[in-house]
């Protein structure tokens, strides 16, 4: 979803300035993204299936909702994207090159509607909205805007699509810094840092403030439970501060060998310095989060990384400033090296919003253990995740040499 931007970045700049670089970029980033895109499908819709295998039970007492939020991704956001995607890649020279332009809006588009109706189907679970439950115990759309209007959504959407453009930016920067030190396609190599670094920025600092500290104020309104545990506060405190380092135990409800900014996180929250923060004690322990532990790390990981992609993303803007930055070789193999990272980050991100829901598949409303297929034994279960984790694990070997060869032949030049 964020290298769809991009693409549309180059195009724009290629019908600005009419630098056949620009057009190169673009289609060399879309065949790219096309990989990504088939690999979204064969991994996508087996997660689809999966609402009647192993979730039956809740598709059967939520499908009144959620069917149709999934239905309009799958009819509209996904045809669009996959059908302009094609005349992309292979309709240049029978568009022109307004309507080539057009065609990878339209990508763009129906990248990001498929995530904003996704994200909305999520929001409804962590914070439901415009339903009734029926005598049947199924639940209803009273009030379809309610699913639009879900305070939890533009957070949360926003935050994930920061989340994907601050992915692209590292790995179109990071192509970019291994054509600057091979000396090889050069001129596409700088192009790339540059793109890379610009997008990076934004879309780090977006992702701290404002996006990411509405979602916290999100937690503490609607969740208050799961901001607790994925903050580590065992026992309710005035003036909090936000820990750096610590470990979860369980057993005494602390955390072990904390490192922390004093009075941090209670200012962050409520813009106070002494303000109080629920602490898990305040809650009933059949509410706590499942996996306190995994929660608490996921977040860390997560906010951890975030401020180093921050503090990365400075130091490359602050060389690219100086005009240094194709010259300073460390910064570059930093750059390559961080190729991974974010995402690791946004995975970390997600076992966020997920173990901080459970025990819940709808909040408060739902939990878990109700959800599940009863006629889908675990032994079922763990045989075809297994066999999803070989045939993915095929697939993904497949995904990098293809677009390891991409890379390695680099973006055309043009023809004199």
């Amino acid at each position: 979803m964020g290298l769809s931007v991009i693409i549309v970045y180059f195009k724009w700049k290629f019908l600005r300035t009419q630098l056949e670089k620009y057009n190169n970029a673009a289609k060399f980033w879309m065949k790219i993204f096309a990989l990504n895109f088939a690999m979204g499908v064969v991994t996508g819709i087996p997660m689809e299936f999966q609402f009647g295998t192993n979730w039956a039970k809740f598709s059967e007492l939520t499908g009144g909702i959620i069917g149709h939020t999934l239905a309009m991704e799958g009819m509209f956001s996904f045809f669009l994207e996959s059908s302009f995607l094609g005349l992309f890649l292979f309709g240049e020279k029978l568009l022109g090159q307004k309507l080539h332009f057009l065609t990878g809006f339209l990508v763009f588009l129906g990248s990001w509607a498929s995530g904003y109706l996704i994200i909305a189907t999520h929001s409804w679970m962590q914070n439901p909205v415009g339903y009734e439950i029926l005598e049947n115990g199924k639940f209803v759309l009273t009030n379809f805007s309610a699913l639009f209007s879900n305070p939890w959504l533009y957070p949360a959407f926003f935050h994930n699509q920061l989340g994907s453009v601050l992915t692209s930016a590292f790995v179109v920067g990071g192509i970019g810094a291994f054509y600057i030190l091979n000396n090889k396609h050069s001129e596409y190599g700088k192009l790339f840092v540059k793109t890379g670094v610009v997008f990076g920025l934004v879309s780090s600092i977006l992702l701290a403030v404002p996006t990411g500290d509405l979602m916290a104020k999100n937690l503490i309104k609607y969740q208050p439970v799961t901001f607790a545990a994925m903050e580590g506060i065992f026992k309710t405190e005035e003036g909090v501060g936000i820990v750096l380092i610590g470990q979860p135990n369980i057993k005494e409800q602390k955390l072990d060998n904390k490192i922390e900014v004093p009075n941090m996180l209670s200012f962050l929250t409520y813009q106070k310095w002494d303000a109080e923060i629920k602490g898990l004690n305040e809650f009933e322990p059949s509410t706590h989060p499942t996996n306190i532990s995994g929660l608490y790390y996921a977040y860390h990981i997560m906010a951890g990384l975030g401020t180093l992609f921050i503090g990365l993303m400075m130091l490359a803007a602050f060389f690219l400033y100086s005009k240094k930055l194709f010259q300073t070789k460390w910064i570059l193999w930093i750059m390559i090296a961080a190729i991974p990272f974010p995402y690791i980050a946004n995975t970390a991100g997600w076992y966020t919003a997920e173990l901080g829901r459970q025990p819940w598949l709808v909040y408060n409303l739902m939990r878990t253990t109700d959800g599940v297929s009863p006629t889908v034994s675990s032994g079922n279960t763990l045989f075809t995740l297994l066999g999803f984790i070989g045939l993915y694990l095929l697939l993904g070997m497949l995904f990098l040499i293809l677009v390891g060869k991409i890379i390695y032949k680099g973006p055309i030049t043009a023809k004199k």
